[in-house]
């Protein structure tokens, strides 16, 4: 019996060490990459990947900050103690991410194109192609981790979420149901309204549509007069502006036009203020899971209770 118990240990440490030797080719948007083993240092250049790598169990070694609420957005800070900061997405710091040596960076195509090549010469980097599909994102991130099971469980949550959220806003809405949605922001000196993006991509997932003018290429649109007021006119708009006084001032005066009151959503009572860290900045499954708790929210439907292996990625814990 004990020699058959000792043949099974060595049976199984060889499995295990020949898993953590494997070799896992991933696709990416510039090309692929071979990863050897499970990778255990872990880079993330953009904020959709350190919400993905947290969601997928993974404390990373170095992040780069986030745009607000520096260092690190409240709701990913408790997952990330003792992470390293590499400065801005826009310009990350190269020499300390050679120093820590890691196993896998993770860039973003929009901002890390042209230190791509120096970023191979550190470690294996992946490239998602949208940095806006956070679907695309946890499986290209799971696959290249080696957590490909963790990485599915999260889709099959948050498949289960969207179609129960489906139903239930049908079933409420009825006959306005799809609803038209914008989304609009608002800066210290001008407004924005989004055809593209994070927020839009959940919505769209979720059965939302966009307003006819809204559905154009490109991120969107800035407003920089009152008179493009009309161009937010929507059934229903979800409204993310940074907490500064000169963005305060912009809406409170912007709010008090008469065309603002013409609105659609303004005038069903249907604006919702919400974090632009969750419908913005987050942009991974962690973020869309928050996204989808404020939905159900605004739209007073109950939430199912779903099962969870633990708080990470969840949206309900």
């Amino acid at each position: 019996m004990l020699r058959h118990t000792g043949l099974t240990l060595i049976a199984i440490c060889s499995i295990l060490s020949i898993a953590a030797h494997a070799t896992t080719v991933v696709e990416h948007a510039f090309g692929k990459v071979r990863m050897e083993g499970r990778p255990d240092r872990i880079v993330s250049l953009y904020q959709g990947a350190t919400d993905t790598a947290v969601a997928l169990g993974i404390e990373p070694v170095a992040v780069v900050e986030s745009w607000t609420e520096k260092p690190m957005y409240h709701y990913l800070r408790p997952e990330l103690q003792g992470v390293t900061y590499l400065g801005l997405e826009t310009q990350p710091d190269l020499e300390r991410i050679a120093w820590l040596s890691p196993d896998l960076i993770v860039g973003a195509s929009n901002r890390h194109r042209t230190i791509y090549p120096l970023l191979t010469r550190i470690a294996p980097t992946v490239i998602p192609g949208n940095v806006y599909d956070f679907r695309a994102l946890l499986t290209l991130m799971a696959k290249a981790t080696g957590r490909t099971a963790r990485g599915e469980e999260l889709l099959a949550q948050w498949e289960a979420r969207v179609e129960d959220f489906r139903t239930r806003i049908r079933r409420k809405l009825g006959d306005q149901w799809p609803q038209e949605v914008a989304i609009i922001t608002f800066r210290a000196d001008h407004a924005r309204i989004y055809y593209a993006g994070f927020a839009r991509a959940v919505l769209d997932e979720l059965g939302f549509v966009a307003p006819e003018d809204h559905r154009k290429e490109g991120w969107g649109i800035k407003l920089t007069s009152q008179e493009s007021i009309p161009a937010m006119d929507a059934e229903a708009v979800f409204l993310f502006m940074e907490d500064d006084p000169a963005v305060q001032r912009t809406f409170d005066a912007w709010s008090s036009h008469p065309l603002w009151n013409n609105l659609q959503a303004v005038r069903k009572n249907e604006v919702y203020q919400v974090d632009p860290v969750t419908w913005n900045m987050g942009a991974g499954i962690i973020a869309a899971n928050r996204m989808l708790d404020d939905l159900y929210r605004h739209y007073g439907l109950e939430q199912p209770a779903l099962p969870c292996t633990d708080c990470k990625g969840c949206g309900q814990c």
